[in-house]
């Protein structure tokens, strides 16, 4: 079915007062307006189980991702095997207007090939949990800093940018992280990260660790969540309310196991807290085309509840949603569908439909019905949607059949 007939300017209840979901004037920290995204599907999303991509999918991936306008895009580690390596550097040197990143492990051998690549930056993580010092790394906190400050001194001297995160920060101990990112601070990092590895934190936890860390340090602070508890969205606003700035994302949040913080999902999140940022930075009309990109990469369907671009997104079905959306999409729509190049549906071949919605494909199927005759037609709908499903032919079969009854019965009458 077309799109609804209705305006197409987005019709906001708000209109004229302040956007009761955007970020609280009063809140001086938050970073609601100013955040930025640090892309990780060709890092994060290299480690989904589906996941291969060969040197021309990471430069097609990597290409669209520009077009998008992500700040940063974040590689394999080069360390991680020789093509990782080549990759990085091809992707390096296509001249994009991202910044390439590339993730490695705490530890001076990988900080020597990222730098070679020709990356604009490294991010450096070691485990800070007593899980992952016991049963990953095996080291204690005085090796984590030390190693620290001599990755982060030598990538400094190289003249790039350089990121030290925790892993598996919400399970660490609070001195020894606060001990960690004051030291890494003093020396000149450009940000902090802290990563939920697994999922694990809630938006009160998230806020007081940012508002907490912002507190101790000078630089700005990244956050990476997972999304094993379904919290990586919220988590991630969250962490802007209370002053981070860097959101790692990938798209369709794909990563390991369940994945972490989506691109779609925080730029519907964004786009309800302060639309002309996001707008402004972020082309969103590529967003379905760059979702489909990396679907079909890993071979997997956009889910049917998919922020923006699942096919439910913005279908309307029930017949008091129908009515209120056809006179203004604002009463069940947060999100303007043509903000990302999209419309909206109105599902009206089922046994919920309303009248309204009928007289809509009534107009559309340019026949001329009253009011009346729109709510008896819809009861017929409505009666053989009780004995089966529906489709969208059905309906214009018994309208038609009801407004070519309706043109014998006065052809009759006229005769008569």
């Amino acid at each position: 079915m077309p799109p609804a007939t209705v305006d197409s300017t987005f019709q906001k209840v708000t209109e004229g007062v302040r956007n009761p979901y955007g970020p609280n004037p009063h809140d001086f920290m938050s970073n609601v307006s100013r955040f930025k995204l640090i892309e990780s599907t060709l890092r994060e999303g290299e480690q989904f189980a589906n996941a291969f991509f060969d040197t021309e999918k990471k430069i097609e991936i990597a290409k669209a991702l520009d077009e998008f306008g992500v700040d940063y895009i974040e590689l394999t580690s080069p360390a991680a095997s020789e093509q990782s390596r080549l990759d990085c550097e091809a992707i390096c040197k296509l001249g994009l207007k991202a910044k390439i990143l590339t993730h490695i492990r705490c530890h001076m051998d990988d900080a020597r090939i990222a730098v070679a690549t020709g990356v604009d930056g490294v991010d450096v993580v070691i485990g800070t949990s007593q899980f992952l010092r016991e049963y990953s790394h095996g080291k204690d906190m005085n090796y984590i800093a030390k190693s620290a400050i001599e990755v982060i001194e030598f990538v400094k001297s190289h003249g790039i940018e350089i990121r030290f995160s925790s892993e598996d920060s919400f399970r660490s101990d609070l001195v020894d992280l606060l001990n960690i990112y004051r030291t890494v601070d003093k020396i000149g990092v450009n940000r902090v990260g802290i990563a939920d590895t697994v999922g694990c934190a809630n938006p009160r936890q998230v806020y007081d660790l940012v508002r907490t860390l912002k507190s101790i340090v000078s630089c700005e602070i990244e956050c990476h969540f997972h999304n094993d508890t379904g919290c990586a969205i919220a988590n991630a606003y969250t962490a802007l309310e209370a002053g981070a700035t860097f959101i790692d994302v990938s798209v369709l949040g794909i990563g390991e196991r369940n994945g972490i913080t989506s691109l779609g999902g925080l730029m519907a999140r964004m786009i309800a807290a302060d639309r002309d940022y996001v707008l402004s930075k972020y082309k969103l009309h590529k967003l379905r085309d760059l979702e489909n990109l990396v679907a079909d990469a890993v071979q997997i369907n956009i889910p049917f509840n998919n922020p923006i671009t699942g096919f439910c997104a913005f279908t309307h079905k029930a017949g008091i949603h129908a009515k209120a959306i056809l006179a203004n999409p604002s009463t069940y729509e947060i999100l303007d569908p043509a903000d990302f190049g999209l419309t909206r549906y109105i599902h009206f071949a089922n046994r919920l439909t309303g009248w309204n919605a009928i007289k809509s494909r009534v107009d559309q199927l340019n026949l001329a019905l009253t009011d009346a005759q729109c709510k008896e037609v819809t009861t017929k709908i409505k009666a053989l949607g009780d004995i089966r499903p529906l489709n969208i032919d059905d309906v214009d079969s018994i309208i038609r059949e009801y407004h070519a009854d309706q043109n014998n019965e006065i052809a009759a009458a006229i005769q008569a």
